[in-house]
């Protein structure tokens, strides 16, 4: 069963605010996840010096046997 009524101007013009609310609601939403995960890269748990391992000084990658084929 089709609509009675179909006049595309007035249906474009009723529902132009909506979508706009809807758009910029997903904006919003987008733009406060990239937020969130900036501040969350930005507080994270950056090595200090007591966690830092030191690393293991009797390797030298010079003086490793190359395998030969």
């Amino acid at each position: 069963m089709s609509a009675p009524r179909t006049n595309l101007e007035t249906e474009k013009r009723r529902h132009r605010g909506p979508l706009i609310g809807m758009a910029l609601v997903v904006i919003f939403g987008v733009g406060l996840i990239v937020f969130w995960q900036f501040e969350e890269a930005a507080e994270g748990n950056s090595p200090t010096p007591d966690t830092v391992q030191p690393a293991e000084t009797g390797t030298d990658p010079a003086a490793a046997p190359v395998a030969e084929e």
